[in-house]
This record gives C-alpha cells, structure tokens and sequence, in this order.
C-alpha cells in the first residue's frame, strides 16, 4: 500500500528535496505541496492523504492551526500530522501534539530518518524525537492552554491494571520493544494493550495516548 504524503512548508527548495526523496521509494508518494496553514488544510480535504509533513513556522496561517483544524475534523480522521520544526525543544511541539499532531522530526532529519519517520506515523505509532525529554513534553503536556482544550477522561477507570500499566510505560516514551521487556510479556501483547487503551480513552493514536495520560493525571513530569 503506498503512503500518501501532504508536503507543507513555504521553503520551495525543501519541499522540491523531500519530494524527490519521498518519491524515490516505491511505498510512498506526495500527492500535493502547501506553501502555508490555510492552503494545507484545503489541500488536505481535497486530497486525503495519509500524512501531512506540517512546518510549524509558516506565513500567514501557521502549521499550528493547521494541524488544529485537521486533527478537529472528523471528515479527515485518517490523515495524521507529522510536524517538522526546527527546533526539537520547543513548546510549540507539545502545543502541537495537544492539538493532533502525531509526532514531529527536526528540519536536520537524516533522509533514512524522514522516510522511516513518516512510516512510523503511518502505522499508527507516535513519533516524538529523542530530543524532546520527558521533562518538556511532560511539563507542557500536563499544563492545559487556555482556550485549546483536549477532551480526556473524567476517570481512568475503564483502563485495566495492566492497561495503565502499559500507558504510563508509553508516556514515559517507552518502545512495544522495550515494554515487552520490562513486563516479560510479547511485543504482540503489549500492542493489544495499547490499541485497547486509545479505544477505552479515545485516543486517534499512540501520540494522544500520551498526551492523555499527562493531561489526567495518571503519568506525571518528573521532578
């Protein structure tokens, strides 16, 4: 199945080598370029891709709103936002994480990083960039903004034992790999529990998971 891919970004000589690179690969494919938020939005409902590689700085509407707007139509549910900044440690990634986002890639990403970052975000998983600690991600994460509000939970009660279990290890950015370990059970378990969480909690994906587990409460920034 070939991935569908949404390039935006107003840098013309980025978007021209990410297309030729992605296209270079027989699985995956870019299907419009957006030059701004706005013209990403309306390429994307027009489109459907699988991805959209989203700039965060962008002239006029910024790929914050962008992905804002994608991630709140239900119409759009199957296209997943993978942000693109150039800086890893801003609060602008858990903004956007918040927002929909389901990962986001440093500008100085490798071509073999690119490519298996938007795979990744296509199965489903989350991608958050190794640079982005627990700290940041948790202390943003865990502070509700101001008139962007995520609808969580009252109560994690629906959760079994181990499925809070299993969350919190995801939270805490935690591969299947590296949760099977710790728990001495299969990776194929540990993805049951997981897709059995995002049911229970409403969770699009593994980047929401996380992004619930801070905002109720049931994983914590560290001290």
């Amino acid at each position: 199945m070939t991935i569908r891919v949404l390039l935006a970004d107003d840098q013309a000589l980025l978007r021209a080598t990410f297309k030729i690179l992605i296209d270079s690969c027989e699985d995956m494919e870019v299907v419009a370029e957006a030059t701004d938020g706005a013209q990403a939005v309306e390429l994307v409902r027009a489109h459907r891709p699988d991805i959209a590689l989203m700039d965060i700085r962008m002239p006029g509407t910024d790929g914050l709103a962008a992905t804002e707007a994608i991630c709140a139509d239900p119409d759009l549910e199957a296209t997943r936002v993978l942000i693109l900044t150039t800086f890893q440690t801003d609060e602008h990634v858990a903004r956007a994480l918040r927002a929909g986002a389901s990962g986001f890639l440093g500008k100085d990403v490798s071509a073999d990083g690119l490519l298996d970052g938007i795979r990744t975000v296509a199965s489903g998983d989350a991608l958050l960039s190794v640079t982005a600690t627990r700290s940041l991600i948790g202390r943003f994460l865990a502070a509700p903004e101001p008139g962007a509000e995520l609808a969580v939970p009252d109560d994690l009660a629906a959760l079994t034992a181990r499925e809070r279990e299993v969350t919190l290890l995801v939270a805490d950015g935690k591969s299947d790999t590296e949760i099977a370990e710790e728990l001495f059970v299969s990776p194929l378990t540990v993805r049951t529990h997981v897709q059995r969480a995002k049911m229970k909690l409403g969770a699009r994906d593994r980047a929401q998971l996380v992004v619930i587990a801070y905002r109720t409460g049931l994983a914590r920034p560290p001290v």
